[in-house]
């Protein structure tokens, strides 16, 4: 079904480049480069589709028409009428050879701006104009691929047994504890912008068993790295009478699926940007927490024990493990209050870490469902029970043994596809230091 308007364009460019030689169509979209030989010009023009070539000849063209050609500029968005065309030389291998042009709003973009440039910007540059960088292709289809992936862990999701959820983004309470809140104005009282929906999906999954939520998680993170932004997008999953090692088996089996999914439906685009793309394969490899620290004393990266893995380790083990893996047990202490301790050495955690090459990309676990136990975590995490009042509660109410895990997007996308920064798989990013555009 199309919803665009005829008069402006009957096809996209993708559509274009299906049709038999001599067909007549209407494209519509921005002029992403400029050839003019003098009595033919040549216009690259891009859609969201991709790009095709126009070709405007002197000869076959009015003078006034002809003229319309020359007062376009990059990025100028203009609707062009013509007829397709078989040519070895169009990059595409087709073309239209034009017979009108319409001018719907000119554009002044600086020269180093442009989509089609090639000059290197910083990504703060980038960052700063960020509606032209993303007409980029390369960038386009960074989303294209972030776009099916979702799609893929929905019909994954769906076809087993999950249900979507919205939980609250304001709060009243920290939901894991710790100081990574933004404290906002909520009338005449303090609330917090959510960094989980932890608490509510394991309410939740008494109701409905099993649940996911895909939106938005804000963290005052004040690193300013590669991998840290204050907003970004969570895809979190809780289980009823499951083992951590059965969301474990989730996770991995539903990665494997959405990317090779999504690679699958966009191979074609993400080579023709030159994105590398990685190939996850079952089973992921695991090593306890304790073993990762071995691995890591060889390489001579010392980790107290107890201690969280720094950004150097992760490299290290990034360097031993260049796909996905699993880091399993963690020590108790330094996971939130509500994993379950191992019931055989309290001191490690039904918990885990899945990492892709140096970047951890999800976490999760097997949830405490016994409320003495969770109150006695609280207290020793430093937290105080009165504050959880609410949550601990439906734990009277019958609380299921649990599990699930919580995944950030952009991360995932930022490996899959080997891009440099996080912010790259995030259309406008926040950090420490970004609020605008």
């Amino acid at each position: 079904m199309k919803f665009h308007n005829p008069k402006l364009k009957t096809h996209s460019i993708r559509e274009v480049l299906q049709l038999s030689e001599g067909s007549i169509v209407r494209v519509a979209g921005w002029v992403h480069a400029i050839r003019d030989l003098g009595g033919i010009i040549f216009l690259m023009v891009r859609d969201s589709d991709g790009l095709i070539q126009v070709v405007a000849s002197k000869s076959e063209l009015s003078l006034e028409v002809f003229n319309k050609f020359r007062e376009v500029r990059p990025e100028t968005v203009i609707s062009i009428e013509g007829t397709t065309r078989k040519s070895p030389r169009a990059p595409s291998g087709v073309e239209i050879r034009a017979t009108s042009i319409e001018i719907l709003n000119k554009a002044s973009v600086p020269p180093h701006l442009e989509p089609a440039s090639r000059s290197k910007l910083s990504l703060d540059e980038r960052l700063d104009n960020r509606v032209v960088d993303l007409r980029k292709p390369r960038n386009m289809v960074i989303f294209k691929f972030q776009h099916v992936l979702l799609r893929y862990i929905r019909k994954f999701l769906d076809d087993n047994g999950f249900i979507e959820v919205f939980t609250p983004k304001l709060i009243a309470t920290a939901t894991e504890g710790g100081a990574a809140l933004f404290p906002i104005a909520y009338f005449d009282k303090e609330a917090f912008l959510a960094q989980s929906p932890q608490l509510y999906k394991e309410q939740l999954s008494s109701v409905f068993e099993r649940v996911y939520e895909i939106g938005p998680l804000f963290r005052a993170e004040e690193s300013q790295t590669d991998r840290h932004v204050s907003e970004y997008i969570g895809v979190d999953v809780e289980v009823a009478f499951a083992t951590y090692e059965e969301v474990m088996r989730l996770l991995e089996e539903m990665l494997v699926y959405s990317t090779s999914r999504a690679v699958e439906e966009l191979e074609e685009e993400l080579r023709s940007v030159e994105l590398s793309f990685l190939k996850l394969e079952r089973p992921f490899p695991r090593i306890t927490y304790d073993e990762a620290l071995s691995i890591l004393a060889e390489k001579g990266v010392k980790i107290e024990w107890g201690e969280d893995l720094s950004t150097e380790a992760e490299r290290k083990l990034g360097e031993e493990f260049k796909g996905p893996y699993f880091i399993v047990d963690w020590p108790t202490r330094i996971k939130p209050f509500y994993i379950m301790p191992k019931p055989d050495n309290p001191d490690l955690s039904l918990s885990f870490d899945l990492m892709i090459g140096r970047m951890e990309v999800a976490s999760g676990g097997q949830r405490i469902h016994d409320k003495d136990l969770l109150i006695s975590r609280l207290k020793s995490s430093g937290l105080e029970p009165e504050s959880f009042k609410h949550h601990l509660k439906c734990f009277d109410w019958g609380i299921p043994p649990h599990s699930g895990w919580g995944l950030g997007l952009a991360r995932l996308v930022m490996m899959l596809l080997g891009l440099s920064d996080v912010r790259e798989a995030i259309l406008y990013p926040r950090d420490r230091w970004r609020l605008v555009p």
